[in-house]
């Protein structure tokens, strides 16, 4: 199965590159993917934030019949409208996918950068929407990379991999993700 990473409004080219370099593990190849969205429509002035859902929507259309998966990488602050913030939304069953890392950055929080710390909150958030992707839900095992996180914190404690249950369902689909990082 093909990834294809869609930056967008993003700027972290070094996270780029570890985060292509890792994905590769476990995917027949991975892809930085450009393309030429127009997601302003998705800004919300009020909140100062983007709406993930009408970034998706926009990234659909304008790819509506590519191979494998597709995961918009942006540093934008996202929200729906139910929530303060997200790290991230996936089509559950789909293939489309959003993670912003705008809030996983350390600086976000303390005046302390830490890009292995970063990388880490990552990879977990990417994992977790790849595995809705995948039709998983969120698990009840704080252990699992598909235990939902509502805050950063909550990243930072859960795993980053997906449990024995999670693992049985993907492995069932012959999926290629990992349960060890």
């Amino acid at each position: 199965m093909n990834l294809n990473i869609v930056p967008l409004k993003f700027s972290n080219d070094p996270l780029l590159r570890k985060l292509k370099e890792r994905l590769s593990l476990y995917f027949e190849s991975v892809n930085i993917f450009y393309t030429p969205v127009n997601i302003e429509p998705a800004y919300n002035q009020l909140r100062r934030q983007y709406h993930s859902t009408k970034i998706l929507e926009s990234i659909i259309k304008s790819n509506p019949e590519s191979d494998g998966l597709f995961l918009v990488l942006t540093d934008m602050d996202l929200f729906v409208p139910v929530l303060t913030h997200v790290f991230g939304e996936a089509q559950l069953n789909g293939k489309f996918s959003i993670v912003s890392v705008c809030r996983l950055y350390e600086e976000f929080y303390t005046a302390e950068s830490d890009p292995k710390l970063l990388l880490s909150r990552s990879i977990k958030e990417i994992l977790h929407e790849i595995g809705h992707n995948f039709g998983l839900y969120h698990c009840k095992n704080w252990e699992c990379v598909m235990h939902a996180s509502n805050s950063v914190e909550d990243i930072d404690i859960k795993g980053s991999v997906y449990c024995e249950e999670c693992s049985a369902i993907l492995k069932a689909k012959n999926l290629p993700l990992p349960s060890v990082l």
